[in-house]
């Protein structure tokens, strides 16, 4: 079996999981932060749509470097509508799981690597880097967004099974 045959139904689940998640993320409450040391609502939701795109990337490229030198750092622009951050995440979705379902054996197991300025920060198989710099990544975060929807009296959606808003 390829390793895309037995990564992509997880990634499916995940993936269906997370955008039941995003799809309760109130446009009104955009600006809620738990903790001043938190994110504000839309930037963890937009992290969280837009992360699953890097699946995307460590596929198809050889490293990224989020502070490269002599250039502006990464930075994400946030989401400007409930109806903006469903299609980002739908098209991070989609190029992902493009680039997970074309990829070779051989390709999963080389290394990919994360760079700040120009240094590395780590080096792993990309198979490693999908699991954990990805699906678990996003796994984290989901986590989170579930905890700012019940303080906002949101109902949470059932992920790995009935949530207590949903039977």
């Amino acid at each position: 079996m390829r390793i895309a045959d037995a990564l992509l139904p997880e990634f499916d689940q995940e993936m269906a999981n997370t955008r039941r998640v995003l799809e309760r993320v109130p446009e009104a409450r955009f600006s809620f932060k738990p903790h001043p040391k938190s994110f504000d609502m839309v930037h963890l939701a937009t992290h969280l749509a837009e992360m699953v795109h890097w699946a995307a990337d460590v596929m198809t490229t050889e490293t990224f470097d989020f502070a490269p030198p002599g250039a502006p750092p990464y930075q994400a622009n946030p989401a400007t509508s409930s109806a903006d951050l469903l299609r980002r995440f739908d098209e991070s979705v989609q190029a992902a799981r493009a680039g997970l379902c074309s990829a070779s054996d051989e390709r999963y197991m080389q290394p990919w690597s994360l760079l700040q300025g120009g240094n590395a920060l780590f080096t792993m198989p990309r198979i490693v880097c999908i699991r954990s710099f990805v699906m678990n990544h996003c796994i984290h975060h989901r986590g989170q967004l579930t905890v700012y929807l019940r303080l906002n009296d949101v109902p949470v959606p059932a992920i790995y099974g009935p949530s207590a808003d949903e039977s």
